[in-house]
């Protein structure tokens, strides 16, 4: 497996300032479509979830992931390179095994656009 130039979505803040601070112009809301769609299969959210679950800079190799789901091996590869597509995580090969680690910022960057904003005084 080579390394692959990613392009990660949403990286400038500009970018997605918010779902309630003003409408996505159809190249934002393609962007974001693409992440969404990768994250609204089961299979890879969980995925991302045990990723993202080793915190910042941790990583997880393959061999944790695949015995966690009764699918092939070449299905979860799948599920991940449609993760690493929508710029979401990345990994690398070492030796016989794939690591992989959640690229930085990118769970902050989707909390930021997610978040409304609350009128001053008001509780959730």
């Amino acid at each position: 497996m080579s390394k692959q130039e990613l392009e990660v979505i949403g990286q400038d803040a500009a970018c997605c300032p918010g779902l309630s601070a003003a409408p996505l112009d159809e190249d934002q809301a393609a962007d974001l479509a693409k992440v969404f769609k990768a994250l609204g299969d089961p299979v890879r959210l969980r995925l991302m979830s045990m990723i993202a679950s080793r915190g910042e800079g941790g990583e997880v190799c393959v061999c944790e992931l695949t015995p966690a789901f009764e699918l092939s091996q070449p299905t979860i590869s799948h599920h991940l390179k449609l993760l690493r597509q929508a710029g979401l995580i990345d990994c690398e090969r070492r030796g016989t095994w794939v690591y992989y680690w959640v690229l930085p910022g990118v769970l902050d960057r989707l909390a930021a656009f997610l978040t409304t904003a609350q009128p001053a005084g008001a509780t959730a």
